[in-house]
Order: C-alpha cells, then structure tokens, then sequence
C-alpha cells in the first residue's frame, strides 16, 4: 500500500457500494454491530467521503449529513495508523465549512475520542451506548 491518500466524496449512489463494504468489514465483522443498525436511511441524504491508498483501493469512508454532523467514519485494519482517518476528518470539515456550518459535531466510540481530541474536538455531555459499544458526543468549532 503506496502512503498517498486520496478523498473522493460524492452522493450513496455514486459512493455507497464501496462505503458499504468498508463499514461492513470495521462494523458489522469487527466490532459485531447489527447490520441492520449499521446501515440506515440517512445514507440517501448524505455527502459521502471514500478515502483511497496510493494504490486506488478504497480503505476508509465517512459522511456528512445535512445538519453537520460527521457520522460513520470507518478506516480498514489494514490502513489504521497512516493518516487516512485524519485525512478522512479534514475533508468531511472543509466540506462542512463550504457548506456555511459554523461547527461539526459527531458521535465518536469512546476508544476514538483522543484521536478526535488530537483533532481539536471536544467532548460535550456524558458517554451513553450505542449499538453495544460506548459512545461520546463531540464538537468543533470553525
């Protein structure tokens, strides 16, 4: 795997058969989320974000919705730990930010808060549970 990353967003239908492999491996096989709770009917109104190595594979994906909030980011084992979530994160804010919000806000696996910490996020309210797995909410201002 070349360390190149490259973004592509567009809409589910342009995007969502790669995203959905994605979420399905780091999910539905690692994590054991429901894929009936994984996939949900947000996806048709959502920008999406696919992040591709050097080699043109596809290795992680996240969305925008409407309102700001970044959701479903998901990097592949294989690419965790190269820069493709912060890469990801980045292109999902600018996007955000063109769009005239003045903050994002996501719900992130608790495990994942420091990386989104590292990103200048900040924790806002208690950690709660969601889909088995805890969760805390997250904000950033532009």
């Amino acid at each position: 795997m070349s360390s190149t990353t490259t973004i592509r967003f567009g809409d589910w239908a342009t995007l969502g058969a790669q995203a959905t492999a994605i979420r399905t491996e780091v999910f539905v096989r690692e994590q054991g989320v429901p894929a009936e709770l994984e996939m949900d009917d947000k996806d048709a109104v959502c920008l999406h974000a696919i992040a591709y190595d050097g080699d043109g594979v596809p290795v992680g994906t996240g969305r925008l919705l409407p309102d700001g909030h970044i959701g479903r980011m998901a990097v592949l084992a294989r690419a965790r730990g190269t820069g493709v979530g912060g890469a990801l994160l980045q292109g999902l804010m600018a996007q955000a930010r063109t769009r005239g919000h003045a903050a994002v806000e996501l719900s992130a696996q608790t495990h994942a808060a420091p990386f989104y910490t590292a990103h200048g996020f900040t924790l806002v309210g208690e950690e709660f549970v969601e889909a088995g797995i805890p969760h805390v909410d997250m904000r950033h201002g532009f």
